[in-house]
């Protein structure tokens, strides 16, 4: 085995079975602030319990180990072909060995050739940059939380929503009012503000390679993240739609050119399960540095 699939098998492994320092830290905070002996606190437990056996028997931390979501950035001159290829060979290999599920189906025929290859799986976002790193991020979305992402024209004349940020507030909050415990809360919002159809949902996916407690460096868009936040979490939604305060663990929120015509906000929904790590890479290919 090469020394970069070597590599992007572990990092799909550890990706599939341990969530992030921030995530943890982020579902034990919520554990603290609900009330003893509720639903709520039950589910938050249940959680917990879930997340320590998977990475103590390295096993998926859910059954649905989702979509398989590659960003790479990589220094100018990087034959792109070659990484793509052992990237696929590396989830075929994770495949066979329990980290992923036999997850990817054709969507013609419905058929699975339990291999987690096809068209569009893994999707690859490549990054070139001047810089002599190579980075590899990887996200595994799961469908349950996937199903319930939205994505609003404004105005929205339904929700009195203008096309200004009050209005993107409205649409955001109806989005979660809709999932409701349909997408396997506590869960993380990624959001997009402009671009178009396809560009807002890309954007807004992106949003969740950032670390749970860092704050947007637009001051509009950081007050739009808190006020979300904690919104949501007054909604009484709760864990699984039990009730209780905590509906969402974060908001992330960037903004992208539109053209005068268009003011779409696209809102990509993470579950608890926030599958997200990353790695540098050396120059042997070779794990350097985990990035969360």
């Amino acid at each position: 085995m090469s020394a970069l699939l070597e590599s992007l098998v572990e990092l799909i492994r550890r990706t599939s079975a341990e969530l992030p320092d921030d995530v943890n830290a982020a579902l034990v905070r919520s554990l603290e602030t609900e009330k003893k002996g509720t639903i709520a606190e039950s589910a938050l437990k249940i959680i917990e319990r879930n997340i320590e056996l998977a990475k103590r028997k390295s096993q998926p931390i859910c059954q649905d180990t989702g979509s398989v979501i590659f960003y790479v950035e990589c220094p100018v001159g990087t034959d792109q072909i070659t990484f793509e290829e052992t990237a696929r060979e590396a989830v075929k290999e994770a495949t066979k060995k329990g980290f992923l599920r036999q997850n990817s189906v054709d969507s013609i025929t419905g058929k699975n050739d339990g291999t987690n290859l096809g068209p569009g799986a893994p999707a690859m976002h490549f990054h070139q940059h001047r810089s002599p790193e190579l980075a590899v991020r990887l996200v595994l979305k799961g469908g349950g939380c996937e199903n319930v992402g939205a994505q609003y024209s404004l105005p929205a004349e339904k929700l009195h929503a203008n096309r200004d940020l009050d209005g993107c507030r409205k649409v955001i909050l109806d989005a979660v009012l809709q999932a409701q415990g349909k997408g396997c809360g506590p869960g993380i919002l990624g959001i997009c503000i402009g671009g178009d159809r396809a560009t807002g949902y890309e954007f807004s996916k992106q949003q969740f390679l950032r670390l749970l407690d860092d704050r947007n460096p637009d001051p509009q868009l950081d007050a739009l993240e808190q006020d979300i936040l904690k919104t949501a979490n007054e909604l009484g939604i709760g864990p699984m739609g039990f009730g209780g305060k905590t509906t969402l663990l974060g908001v992330k929120i960037c903004a992208a050119n539109r053209v005068p015509a268009s003011y779409f906000v696209s809102i990509s929904y993470m579950c608890w399960a926030y599958r997200r790590q990353g790695v540098v890479l050396d120059a042997d290919s070779k794990i350097g540095k985990w990035l969360y």
